[in-house]
């Protein structure tokens, strides 16, 4: 299935962008009378037929919507610091969106080499993983902020966990999954805390234990960053 992404699907109608018009109209040769998919980036794919073969703006008129579509039944947001080599972190961004994520929210740790992170690459590199892994969300590329603001400001009902390796004992990700009703606070989600390379300080460790996140294994092996988060991401994927 070939999926298109439009933000823009008022009046029954879908208006695609110069970028999206010209992959299918150009690329894909797609004319006028031709069914074409849409997703909006929040859950709904729009079943169209396409009635302006412009190349600079095509426009299709809705069929049917399907709310929900490629859907997972949990809210999770990915915290994780983003790694030195920037490479590394954008292929952790699109398999992360793959499998299922709906934040990934860089955050600078005090043992961060990467420091500074622009965002507009993340945000296309989202949009294609959704499309091409059949989910009709995006997720939110988040404003990067400091390790110790994402701890102070993340939701109180959240299932907070994070992923250090200083000694001490840890859950894993089923455990604290499955604690109590089986089932992720549907106000707040779980959200998962990832290190830099050089793991979190003490103080940040310390930080988030004091504000009840939970410490959490990922096994026995040592794992880089985005190793890490995608290994996260997945067993909380399984988990479901």
């Amino acid at each position: 299935m070939e999926l298109f992404f439009s933000e823009n699907t008022d009046g029954g109608l879908v208006r695609l962008d110069q970028e999206e018009s010209t992959h299918c109209v150009r690329v894909l040769r797609h004319r006028v009378g031709d069914e074409i998919a849409v997703i909006d980036g929040r859950g709904t794919l729009y079943r169209c037929v396409l009635e302006d073969a412009d190349p600079k703006g095509a426009t299709a008129r809705i069929v049917s919507g399907e709310p929900g579509f490629g859907s997972h039944p949990y809210h999770l947001t990915m915290a994780v610091c983003p790694t030195k080599n920037i490479d590394r972190f954008e292929w952790f961004v699109e398999k992360a969106t793959e499998i299922g994520v709906d934040v990934i929210a860089p955050v600078i740790g005090e043992r961060s080499e990467r420091k500074v992170l622009k965002t507009e690459r993340l945000e296309r590199l989202v949009r294609s993983a959704a499309k091409q892994s059949l989910k009709g969300a995006i997720p939110l590329i988040a404003a990067p902020v400091s390790v110790r603001e994402f701890i102070l400001s993340a939701p109180s009902d959240a299932l907070k966990m994070i992923c250090y390796c200083f000694d001490g004992p840890k859950h894993t990700i089923a455990e604290v999954l499955s604690g109590g009703t089986g089932a992720p606070p549907e106000s707040s989600g779980i959200c998962i805390l990832i290190g830099p390379e050089g793991d979190f300080s003490p103080q940040e460790a310390e930080l988030a234990l004091s504000r009840g996140w939970v410490p959490v294994t990922l096994g026995k092996s040592r794992l880089r960053t985005e190793t890490a988060a995608l290994v996260a991401v997945t067993q909380v994927y399984s988990a479901f």
